[in-house]
């Protein structure tokens, strides 16, 4: 099915990594009264504008769909990394930990707030924990390890 152990680690790590970060998601916008469709219709108002709120379940499949392909560019770009440099798969879970951090610093810091300058950079304390435990832990830390059992076995 796979051609690579790679290929493997990225569609395992994506789906996992992309399940738990969306996951994480709906909890909190959930503990603020919003429904994991309205999260969906966030994600693609982002390339496609606001009108993917408008859209229903047409815009929360295209705020889906724009999820899952970024975080396999995420996962790709982490995998090309730890096969250039296999030192960093011998300890995955710090590897994965600190790349988590970056794609924290990297979406909360540049991303949106070129996109969404009136409401970004949130620093305040829920906004913050919120996002750090969904880039460090849900996405960084699955996805070390997620891709350091894959590429250690081959």
């Amino acid at each position: 099915m796979f051609r690579s152990a790679a290929e493997r680690a990225i569609v395992t790590a994506t789906a996992i990594s992309g399940t738990l970060d969306l996951l994480s998601a709906f909890l909190f916008a959930g503990m603020k009264g919003n429904s994991p469709a309205r999260v969906l219709q966030s994600v693609a108002s982002g390339p496609f504008g606001s009108t993917m709120f408008d859209r229903g379940a047409r815009g929360a499949l295209a705020g889906l769909l724009v999820h899952y392909g970024l975080m396999t560019i995420m996962v790709s770009v982490f995998v090309l990394a730890v096969t250039r440099l296999p030192a960093l798969l011998r300890r995955p879970a710090i590897t994965g930990i600190t790349y988590g951090f970056g794609i924290y610093l990297v979406m909360y810091w540049i991303v949106l707030p070129l996109r969404y300058p009136a409401a970004f950079p949130q620093t305040g304390a829920w906004q913050v924990t919120n996002a750090l435990i969904s880039h460090v832990l849900c996405v960084g830390l699955s996805m070390g390890l997620v891709v350091g059992r894959i590429l250690r076995k081959g």
